[in-house]
């Protein structure tokens, strides 16, 4: 009968620290398994709101914070409309980033973002629904995101870092990236050279700008830039025009990402022309298609798993209230088998 008369009461904080003999803070923390409370009544306390069925009303506990217990990532498409989420390169930064979230008790809300409207960020911090946010690439938001990022700290984004940035970007010095893809395609003989990507989002310019500083400190004839969506939707009838153009000009291909390059490598089968004799592919990101791939991608690796605890990590600092750098990580070269 004691069971059940205590089942029955133990509705609060406060009947929960009754039962246990201590004060409704200790039960506070320790159910928030906050280290001022020794392991030994730790357990014990959780083994009695275990036993009687007890969950802390969440919803008071984040009213009482001012926090919602959620995370927004939300991806900005405003250079590439078409681009969905289930993108490769889009996956393999959101496993590793609601992980880390969901580990550290918070939820996420996941958002696809066409910025139509030029307060499309501040509508976003501003909704009162989450703790901070996460952006999967700056797009060509540049502008949109400094603003905002002047007066809400916790907002953290994947890409870029520039001169003078005031948001805190998490990513891959992606000029030295494009510059390891320039040196490998020389270093096989190529010299005749395309750039397959679109530049109006600064990591894909930024890509170029590397190829193109390599191929000039070499002496070689500059890159042509090949507009090419990242967006499957239209990518394959951009390469195929751009390759009929080019006939057998190029010898060498370094495309903005590794999706590029598997789908101009079945463009460049289709033509029957061979994948690195007659034209060398190098891609960029280094998902595992790469290596799955036939005949397998050399590729420039961005480490997505630490740039997501990077992102987590800087994103924590601030909503603690603490500063938190960019981090710019060293891009690395994985000689594979197309060029």
């Amino acid at each position: 009968m004691t069971n059940i008369h205590h089942q029955r009461r133990v509705r609060t904080l406060a009947d929960l620290a009754e039962l246990a003999g201590v004060s409704p803070g200790t039960v506070s923390r320790a159910l928030a398994d906050k280290s001022l409370v020794n392991a030994a009544t730790r357990e014990r306390i959780k083994a009695l709101a275990a036993e009687h069925g007890f969950r802390p009303n969440q919803m008071a506990s984040r009213l009482r914070t001012r926090r919602t217990g959620v995370i927004g990532i939300v991806v900005p498409l405003g250079h590439e409309r078409r681009q969905h989420l289930s993108d490769p390169f889009f996956m393999a930064m959101l496993g590793p980033l609601a992980d880390a979230l969901t580990e550290n008790g918070y939820d996420v809300m996941l958002s696809r973002v066409i910025p139509d409207a030029a307060d499309w960020l501040e509508r976003i911090v501003d909704s009162g629904m989450l703790d901070g946010v996460l952006l999967i690439g700056q797009s060509d938001e540049h502008e949109a995101i400094e603003r905002v990022a002047a007066r809400y700290r916790p907002l953290v984004a994947w890409g870029s870092v520039q001169p003078g940035q005031i948001h805190c970007a998490v990513g891959t010095d992606n000029f030295a990236g494009g510059r390891l893809m320039g040196e490998r395609l020389m270093a096989g003989g190529h010299r005749r050279i395309a750039f397959l990507g679109e530049l109006r989002a600064p990591e894909i310019a930024q890509r170029f700008h590397g190829l193109s500083a390599a191929l000039a400190d070499a002496g070689a004839p500059p890159a042509l830039q090949l507009d090419t969506p990242l967006a499957s939707d239209g990518m394959e009838r951009h390469i195929a025009a751009h390759l009929e153009r080019l006939g057998d000009t190029i010898d060498g291909i370094a495309a903005a990402s590794d999706v590029i390059a598997l789908t101009t490598m079945r463009v460049l089968a289709d033509r029957q022309r061979r994948v690195p004799e007659d034209v060398a592919v190098v891609g960029y990101d280094d998902l595992p298609l790469a290596s799955q791939s036939v005949p397998r991608i050399t590729t420039v690796r961005q480490d997505t798993v630490a740039g997501a605890r990077a992102m987590v990590d800087a994103l924590f600092a601030r909503i603690g209230g603490a500063d938190a750098p960019p981090v710019v990580m060293a891009p690395i070269l994985c000689p594979r088998d197309s060029g």
